[in-house]
């Protein structure tokens, strides 16, 4: 380590002069060295850029896992699903098939990485399901010991409700997750904060603006831990992105850019439409209650909800609000002055009323930046998310890549001497194991590519709702600060809204953060 420090503290000149001095070892020999020590040069040129950069993010930190926490989830779908795993219940269905797939393929750890979890002492208490058959579910996994920390307490299962304001009402539950349709999400927000307890909430936080302004003074008013679901924030590329940025190593960022492709029905919210599913075992009446369109029972508006404005958010809520979420986490860029999309739907002559192609021009005149994001639900052709500066562009997904740009000035002097090449990275961040758990759904190999399924710190992998699930946890016991909170949400569901309105009103949308409100 000696023999490279003094490699690296000495200029060009004086390594070319002290190789002339070597005694013949050969022309091979005297190349080989050369080409090293240059590159020993080089990489030392960076490093001096990049400062301690290279280095990975530390490993989750570890607190005490403190008095039990009694926890409540409203919606057993497919989030629900997913976000009840993360805080370390899942069905017996679930974990007999995972561990299937690792017998069948040695490189899916999906059963592997769900028992190593934290074991975050908590118990689930009550499911709040309007169909039948995933209540059912939810109230299996609530027993299902094999888990994190299987063995560790006895379990009991989980109580049923029917209505979401009895859960809210129950004695023995001091947290909710919820994960409904985005149409229900502003009032049990508000209830559940109103009644006292702490809440999880899956993106987009509101179905209107105008529902995000009633969320927010509540929650900020409100005597709880409030996360919203972008598990984005715990992304290690994500951070080091961050610190990119903070140092300098783009120069001035005038536009960013990033996207959503994705081709196959389920990417384009065509979901199974389950046969159990009718109306006997679906509450319809509930389910609408807080839709503007009242219909009989349909199905497919049921399990197929995000295709209808009536119920979801379109591009801009569901996808656009990963990638915003993702920009503002790096940047800090908050809502935007204005916004402008368009779009249509030109794939999917299916019914829905929401775009399968959409785009979104977001102007920051105080920034200096545009921020643009477009996607089809048609082509899977992956575009990537880029931070364009003036010094050198970069690309940030599961992996990160910075490449110095041939005008830089910053790096115009290092560019002549060699030590920099506009041809090659200045910066790689590779995470962990490419391999995606034996995967099939070219959905869910979107979503892995984003870096939304798994993370990794110091080698070890972890599924990245389950870091802000228990970060939230851990905000509950500690009166620590979530990542995603009131302030970050509000943000995400703001900008979504204007690209919605934009769209469906065909104008520029402007926000007025005097008057807290859209023209």
């Amino acid at each position: 380590m000696g023999e490279n420090k003094s490699v690296e503290n000495v200029g060009r000149r004086e390594i070319i002069k002290a190789l002339g001095t070597i005694p013949v070892l050969g022309v091979f020999f005297y190349k080989l060295f050369k080409k090293h020590a240059l590159e020993e040069i080089r990489n030392a040129s960076v490093m001096e850029e990049l400062g301690e950069l290279k280095k990975n993010p530390s490993v989750i930190t570890s607190k005490e896992p403190g008095k039990l926490l009694r926890l409540g989830i409203i919606g057993y779908g497919g989030r629900g699903h997913a976000l009840l795993r993360a805080a370390g219940f899942t069905t017996p269905e679930w974990t007999d098939d995972a561990k299937q797939r690792a017998e069948e393929n040695k490189m899916d750890k999906g059963y592997e990485t769900f028992v190593g979890q934290t074991d975050l002492n908590v118990v689930l208490n009550g499911v709040c399901d309007i169909y039948d058959t995933r209540a059912e579910e939810g109230l299996a996994a609530s027993t299902n010991d094999d888990r994190p920390g299987s063995g560790t307490r006895k379990l009991t299962t989980a109580k049923r409700y029917r209505h979401y304001q009895d859960i809210l009402n129950a004695k023995d539950i001091d947290a909710v997750i919820i994960a409904t349709p985005d149409h229900w999400h502003a009032q049990m927000i508000i209830d559940a904060v109103q009644a006292g307890k702490h809440v999880y909430c899956e993106k987009c936080m509101t179905r209107t603006a105008n529902e995000a302004l009633d969320v927010y003074d509540v929650v900020k008013n409100g005597n709880v831990k409030f996360q919203l679901g972008h598990q984005n924030r715990q992304i290690e590329t994500h951070l080091k992105a961050k610190a990119i940025v903070e140092k300098g190593i783009l120069g001035p960022i005038t536009l960013i850019e990033s996207t959503t492709n994705r081709n196959d029905p389920g990417g384009a919210w065509q979901y199974e439409i389950e046969d159990e599913g009718t109306a006997k075992t679906i509450d319809w009446k509930q389910f609408q209650a807080k839709a503007p369109t009242k219909l009989p029972f349909n199905a497919e508006r049921f399990f197929r909800w995000r295709k209808w404005f009536d119920y979801g958010t379109g591009l801009a809520g569901d996808l656009l609000s990963h990638e915003y979420d993702a920009v503002n986490q790096i940047m800090d860029l908050g809502i935007p002055k204005t916004a402008v999309a368009s779009g249509g739907i030109y794939f999917y002559k299916d019914g829905r009323d929401v775009p399968d192609v959409f785009q979104v021009v977001y102007e920051y005149p105080d920034r200096n930046l545009t921020y643009m994001y477009s996607a089809t639900l048609a082509s899977g052709k992956s575009r990537g998310r880029v931070f364009m500066g003036h010094d050198a562009h970069m690309e940030v997904g599961r992996d990160l890549t910075v490449n110095p740009d041939p005008q830089s000035t910053r790096y115009k002097d290092k560019m002549e001497e060699g030590m920099v090449s506009a041809s090659l990275p200045l910066f790689t961040y590779t995470t962990g194991s490419k391999e995606i758990d034996g995967i099939t759904s070219a959905t869910s190999k979107y979503f892995a590519k984003k870096g939304l399924v798994y993370t990794y710190r110091e080698g070890k992998r972890f599924n990245t709702s389950h870091l802000h699930m228990k970060e939230w946890i851990d905000a509950i016991r500690h009166g620590t600060e979530t990542s995603c909170n009131i302030e970050r949400g509000f943000e995400e569901a703001i900008t979504c809204h204007m690209a919605t309105e934009s769209y469906l009103q065909k104008k520029v949308v402007e926000w007025d953060p005097v008057n807290r409100k859209l023209i």
